[in-house]
């Protein structure tokens, strides 16, 4: 039987977080979509950016080499993700995304990556959301990635801090913060087929429709994984360009602070 995957806000969970941001096809490819998004928003020259959910900080490299005369900082809850992050020299900060300490209007771009499904149900997404848009000036960027909800479908579980969502009742949550959407779809789309499998395995071990850990474990990258990358940024694409498509396993969006 193989071992369960690791359970988020665990020492092992972050390890292997940090391994997959590092080496999978997979963040390779949802980056490059990313870097597409934030290259048609008209970002300014210099500016700030907030990573709210930083783990190890790789988000926040990848980001300077893009922005290089920018100022980064960001704040997770776990130590064993900020302690990776202060080792790259990044600023980094232990809080919660539900009471994020920064000044109101600081910011001009916020990212937050497979943070949302996390935070406690049933309100801790609004809340998060609404900090977030209390930070960002008027016009600023938010950079947003989240799980999709697909088959098999996954119940929302309170213990484990745990949900998916659907585009529509995400689209709705961010209009109600203060953001105008600009771009939101889904992802992860024709590969995600191949997911279904793992998480019915996943339900089976453990008896249950929530949340079954990180399924994901890094491996050595081969040819099959370099056309799931390409296939991956295919779809991409599509989203950058307002093309909706009917499935996938994540939902990216790029949203812009309205004037309070």
């Amino acid at each position: 039987m193989s071992a369960p995957a690791p359970r988020i806000f665990t020492p092992d969970y972050y390890t292997r977080m940090s391994a997959l941001e590092a080496g999978s096809w997979w963040n390779a490819a949802m980056r490059d979509t990313a870097a597409r998004l934030l290259e048609g928003a008209g970002l300014p020259r210099v500016g700030m950016a907030l990573d709210v959910g930083c783990g190890s900080g790789q988000t926040i490299a990848w980001l300077r080499a893009s922005l290089p005369e920018w100022r980064f900082a960001g704040l997770d809850v776990a130590p064993e993700g900020l302690a990776a992050a202060r080792g790259r020299g990044e600023d980094v900060i232990l809080a919660s995304a539900l009471a994020i300490p920064f000044p109101t209007a600081c910011a001009d771009l916020v990212a937050s990556l497979d943070v949302l499904q996390h935070l406690p149900l049933p309100d801790g997404d609004r809340a998060a959301l609404g900090e977030m848009r209390r930070i960002l000036r008027p016009g600023g960027l938010l950079l947003l990635r989240t799980n999709a909800q697909a088959f098999p479908r996954t119940t929302d579980d309170p213990a484990a801090q745990f949900r998916k969502y659907e585009a529509g009742a995400l689209r709705a949550r961010l209009e109600a913060a203060g953001f105008a959407v600009e771009r939101i779809g889904r992802l992860n789309a024709l590969l995600g087929l191949a997911e279904i499998p793992r998480e019915l395995r996943a339900r089976r071990m453990s008896g249950t429709t929530g949340y079954h850990g990180l399924l994901a474990a890094p491996r050595p990258a081969g040819r099959a994984d370099r056309l799931k990358g390409w296939w991956l940024r295919l779809e991409g694409r599509a989203v950058a360009s307002g093309v909706p498509l009917p499935m996938g396993r994540t939902i990216l969006a790029l949203c812009r602070a309205r004037p309070a």
